[in-house]
């Protein structure tokens, strides 16, 4: 087959970071290559570089075997590179003609737009695609799916012979999922070179030609879809050296269970989610983008309440419907998106740790005691260790791993005894992220019972005394700490109705 794209020794770097490493690539016209790895491996920046939104650091990119620059996005296009993100980049009050030729209308004299040509040329891609659409229809009336195949359009309309194809089946149903491989197998029958990049390990057999892995940021390898089991891409994609701590397991045989789950469900996001946490338990949540753990830490802290199911806190059912009433019940949430979720960057250190406690340390007429606020906040600054010239210190001027222990601090502080921690050392440096794991140690070791949700593999293994694992909004299982990432990912992987291989 012709060969349409190949990167060759693609290097790219970010502060702190090194994203890719000397990384490989190739397409050829007319086939499905998979782009694999865990989250972090490397895949999205590999495949913004191609599509014009990075720029390398080192390394060439070839199309049609003739070095190229692709500087921007457009160029991208202009050179029949197409990417279909996963957070579909449509606008919803407009047709599907005018998204597909958005900025490229037809026009008639006078610039009046060409509504019948607009129409007409958008019902051309998609008789092409042999799929039915209405040009005319308003985007934000049509399913997931279909928006999907606009998207697809509007690359086409492109001429793209490249396309580029990110989670494309995140949001979709069984059905839906089948008319978009239909769509995938007739572009490849028309010389379209198609890379996917999905966890969904039964998808990447049934659609894709060749397997290409990431870890690290680094090439891993490529094998042929058809020939390579399931169990040998999940070793590709987990081969790293582990680091030499693993978690200490504690005897809590006898330990009073702290946080009880029972039947939570919500929407499509949260399917019959039953769980128990004891006291000095760390239980880790690990699973692929998507497996709902987020979802799941909002329902038990209120922030997305469940449907359906009951949350018992020391033995006691807890109607959840607020975070406040979460705090109530004695229960503390370090989101994710601590910059927008957890902290106040510009306020101090005294007031982001005093945030959540405030009324305890106010008068009647609500005037609050500083000196007071001053000396705990000082407390837990030496406690944790953490670096700030003050507690007046201004929040934003702080590193990401001494913010992230100001947030610790404000639940300490109100004094929860089950502590949910959502990618706890994201965006914090090496040094920072030993620092943190040594904290939940003790906290746990104090009594807590904490739930982590990481999707580094290693720090859940680190951490976790127990490792509950998602896939799709379920809880696939739980396994004992010491797990091995081949065990974790076979779960993370296992779709409702299907036997991971």
């Amino acid at each position: 087959m012709t060969e349409l794209v190949r990167m060759e020794g693609i290097d790219k770097r970010f502060p702190g970071v090194h994203a890719l490493k000397s990384v490989g690539f190739d397409l050829r016209a007319g086939e499905v290559h998979a782009l694999m790895g865990e989250n972090g491996a490397g895949k999205s920046t590999l495949m913004k570089i191609l599509s014009g939104v990075y720029h390398p650091d080192e390394g060439r990119i070839l199309v049609d075997r003739t070095e190229v620059a692709v500087p921007t996005p457009r160029a991208a296009q202009d050179l029949g590179i197409g990417i279909i993100h996963q957070e579909l980049a449509l606008m919803r009050d407009l047709t599907v003609a005018q998204n597909i030729w958005i900025g490229r209308e037809p026009r008639l004299s006078f610039g009046r737009l060409d509504e019948a040509k607009l129409n007409a040329d958008a019902a051309a891609i998609f008789d092409a695609m042999h799929i039915r659409m209405d040009p005319r229809a308003i985007v934000g009336g049509l399913t997931i799916a279909r928006q999907q195949m606009v998207e697809i359009a509007k690359a086409l309309s492109y001429r793209s012979r490249v396309l580029i194809m990110d989670e494309p089946t995140a949001a979709l149903n069984d059905a839906e999922i089948a008319e978009l491989f239909a769509i995938i197998r007739k572009l490849k029958a028309e010389g379209v070179g198609v890379i996917y990049i999905s966890h969904k390990m039964d998808e990447i057999k049934r659609i894709s030609d060749r397997v290409t892995v990431m870890r690290d940021g680094a090439y891993v390898g490529t094998v042929e879809a058809a020939d390579t089991p399931i169990s040998t891409i999940i070793s590709m994609m987990v081969g790293r050296e582990l680091s030499d701590e693993t978690a200490i397991i504690p005897d809590l045989s006898g330990a009073e269970t702290a946080l009880e789950v029972s039947h939570l469900s919500r929407g499509h996001e949260l399917k019959d989610i039953s769980f128990s946490l004891k006291k000095g338990e760390i239980l880790g949540f690990a699973g692929l983008m998507g497996a709902g753990r987020t979802e799941l830490a909002r329902a038990i802290f209120g922030a997305e309440p469940a449907d359906h199911g009951e949350i018992r806190v020391h033995g006691k059912a807890q109607q959840i419907r607020t975070p406040a009433d979460a705090v109530s019940a004695g229960i503390g949430y370090l989101s994710e998106d601590r910059k927008h979720y957890g902290l106040a960057l510009g306020m101090d250190v005294r007031a982001n740790i005093a945030m959540a406690s405030l009324p305890r340390y106010a008068d009647r007429f609500g005037r609050i005691d500083e000196p007071e606020l001053g000396r705990i906040a000082r407390r837990y600054i030496q406690t944790l260790s953490i670096r700030t010239p003050g507690d007046r210190q201004e929040l934003r001027l702080l590193s990401g791993g001494n913010q992230q222990k100001v947030v610790i601090a404000k639940w300490l502080l109100r004094d929860c005894d089950i502590l949910i921690f959502d990618e706890p050392t994201r965006g914090i440096d090496v040094g920072a992220k030993a620092e943190i794991y040594r904290l939940l140690n003790e906290l746990a070791a104090s009594g807590k019972a904490i739930i982590v949700i990481s999707s580094e593999l290693p720090e859940v293994l680190r951490l976790s005394h127990r490792i509950a694992v998602m896939c799709e909004g379920r809880l696939t299982g739980i396994l004992p700490g010491g797990a091995s990432q081949e065990e974790i990912m076979a779960l993370a992987t296992k779709r409702e109705g299907l036997a991971a291989e």
